[in-house]
């Protein structure tokens, strides 16, 4: 404790103003820069040959502030908060569906869990190395985006992922809409015209109210901003745990133990179980792939290196047995109630008297609320700053994503069979691959750790980040081609192409390992042909 507090406060007392990122330039003539670590070191003192004042430091409004570098003072989210923030994401009804969908696929239990803990390795990796230069820079995802794509070009990746987190921001608030709906009365519940579809609406007014219900509860949380949401995942970390854990416990003494459920054979062996694992893990690293990208937004708060790769070390940890909980009661309810639940909310609302259904419908409500506004909101809002800083606050680009999540209709998303949710993973998983694997590839490889924070937030034509008129012409190529091999396994999957090669269904059924790969190769080998490193000039 004595070494966390002397190192917070030595950043405390460094003045980030005078701090400058400058990069040597890079050329035939030169030596070529040192190999820098895997994990990039905090800024030294020294200070630039030509000084100017870094555009980034000064706060001239809050919408400029959402997006400027994080001073040291400011830098107090601990390992503890990183874990609760990823407690409070894994704990939710996504999740739960998720695990349940597994055993419809027909995997067994230990083969279920195993596929979850084995793709957030995957995610985890991904996590740690993208959250990196954030910590060290403490730079937001649309700024550090700007290194790889150009200062326009970021808001391409940053657009998508605005995009993708609006649909599951209204995803979520349906499902909390239909907890709120659970503890109505009984006989508003039954009043007929309240329950009949509006046309063209198509969702019941009673359950339409109830969903903008929950959506208003969660802006109230949104509106004070980061402080707000590292709060609420801080205190409702061990309140879901507890209540996660009290369902368990139900389901077990229910069930008398979980011994039939652990003893079932796979149905799936061999090649058929291969042939369903491969969709799956990627489905089910499509589910935090979103996070994978903008990271940055919460690690740019985060103490140290090591707060951020211990803070999310437990992930697959976390998420491995929050599966074998969502598993093992879904299981548990065919020897309960003679037929199995897989919708938690209809299940809690089965269990016990009034109090304990109140209880029970707050503790998923809180899961809900976690999870969307650190998964679904912060990404989109940091995304509408970034477009336009002097007219958007975070506050204000949050209120957008929320209402985008209205015009999404979750309510007809969830209308269709659980096979949409694999086709929503797999799908955008094919948009989140392409992008981490250029990023990844650009900060990793072909500039070596190195940034120059001043230039990222700068669009003068002499900047290193402005390439081709603000955009990085051989990211976006290498984005696209990450996506084209995808394309034609997603329209036979939604019914569009009545047939395609094999080669397409598996490389769909693979969509975010196929993307990656081939954009943060084909990036790489793009940036080898102009010339190795890519050059900066001196200013």
């Amino acid at each position: 404790m004595a070494v966390s507090t002397a190192m917070s406060k030595a950043l405390t007392a460094r003045g980030p103003s005078h701090i400058r990122h400058r990069l040597m330039a890079t050329s035939s003539q030169q030596p070529s820069l040192p190999r820098q670590p895997l994990l990039p070191r905090r800024p030294s003192l020294t200070l630039a040959a030509s000084p100017r004042m870094l555009p980034a430091r000064p706060r001239l409004s809050s919408s400029e502030s959402d997006l400027s570098p994080t001073p040291p003072s400011e830098r107090t989210m601990t390992a503890w908060d990183l874990a609760s923030l990823w407690i409070g994401l894994v704990v939710g009804v996504p999740s739960y569906y998720l695990a349940g969908s597994l055993v419809d696929l027909g995997m067994s239990a230990l083969q279920g869990v195993a596929t979850v803990a084995f793709a957030n390795l995957v995610v985890l990796a991904c996590l740690v190395l993208t959250a990196a230069p954030a910590v060290t820079h403490g730079l937001p995802f649309p700024v550090l985006a700007r290194a790889t794509f150009g200062v326009h070009g970021a808001h391409v990746p940053a657009v998508i992922r605005a995009l993708v987190g609006c649909g599951w921001f209204g995803i979520e608030s349906w499902i909390g809409g239909r907890a709120v709906f659970l503890l109505l009365p009984s006989a508003l519940k039954s009043y007929q015209p309240l329950l009949t579809p509006v046309p063209g609406l198509g969702a019941a007014p009673l359950e339409f109210a109830c969903f903008l219900a929950f959506w208003a509860a969660q802006l109230s949380v949104i509106m004070n901003g980061m402080e707000g949401i590292r709060k609420l995942e801080r205190y409702s970390a061990p309140i879901l745990i507890v209540l996660t854990s009290a369902l368990l416990a139900w389901a077990y003494v229910s069930a008398g133990g979980f011994g039939r459920i652990l003893s079932l054979p796979p149905r799936l062996t061999g090649a058929e179980f291969w042939k369903v694992f491969f969709p799956a893990l990627t489905a089910n690293i499509g589910f935090w792939a979103t996070v994978a990208i903008n990271i940055p937004d919460f690690a740019r708060y985060a103490r140290s290196q090591a707060d951020q790769v211990l803070g999310q070390a437990g992930l697959p940890l976390f998420m491995g047995m929050f599966t074998f909980a969502g598993l093992a009661v879904t299981s548990s309810t065919e020897v309960i109630f003679g037929y199995i639940i897989s919708d938690p909310i209809e299940l809690l609302g089965r269990i016990g008297g009034p109090a304990t259904t109140v209880l029970a419908i707050f503790g998923i409500s809180l899961a809900t609320i976690t999870t969307n506004i650190a998964a679904n909101v912060v990404a989109p809002a940091n995304a509408f700053v970034s477009m336009s800083p002097r007219r958007f606050t975070f506050a204000q680009g949050a209120l957008i994503t929320a209402l985008l999540g209205i015009a999404c209709q979750p309510w007809r998303l969830l209308s269709s069979s659980e096979s949409f949710v694999y086709t929503w993973l797999l799908g955008y998983s094919a948009l989140m691959g392409p992008i981490g694997g250029v990023i990844l590839a650009d900060h990793y490889i072909v500039r070596r750790t190195d940034l120059d924070v001043d230039a990222l937030y700068s669009e003068n034509r002499e900047s290193p980040y402005y390439f081709q008129g603000g955009f990085n012409v051989a990211a976006m190529v290498a984005m696209a081609a990450g996506v084209a091999p995808i394309v034609p396994g997603f329209l036979h999957k939604v019914g569009l192409l009545p047939s395609v090669s094999e080669a397409f269904v598996t490389a769909y059924n693979n969509a975010w390992f196929v993307s990656f790969l081939i954009a943060g190769t084909v990036y790489c080998l793009l940036c080898c042909r102009r010339g190795g490193e890519v050059k900066y000039q001196n200013s």
